[in-house]
């Protein structure tokens, strides 16, 4: 796939993955906190749908290129090994 079809679908696919998570999560909080009337099965299914989202969002991630982990964040900073300064090896 070339660079520019790879970085659309990986684009839609997080898009769909966040439209899928949020919908889920919607869906579930308003089954338990109003009396709607919302069949038990579908807020299983809810939950379920806020897993396969994710699962599209991060193979979106991955098609369009987007998987690496920024060096900004305090933790990688920190913490991760592959981002030190000083590379000691024990």
């Amino acid at each position: 796939m070339k660079r520019k079809n790879a970085a659309l679908c990986g684009n839609l696919l997080m898009g769909l993955g966040l439209v899928i998570m949020v919908g889920g999560i919607a869906y579930a909080v308003l089954s338990q906190v109003s009396n709607l009337g919302m069949p038990d099965f579908f807020t299983h299914g809810a939950v379920m749908s806020i897993f396969i989202g994710a699962l599209l969002w991060l193979t979106g991630a991955r098609v369009g290129g987007r998987e690496a982990v920024a060096d900004r964040y305090y933790w990688v900073r920190h913490y991760d090994a592959r981002c030190r300064k000083n590379h000691r090896h024990s």
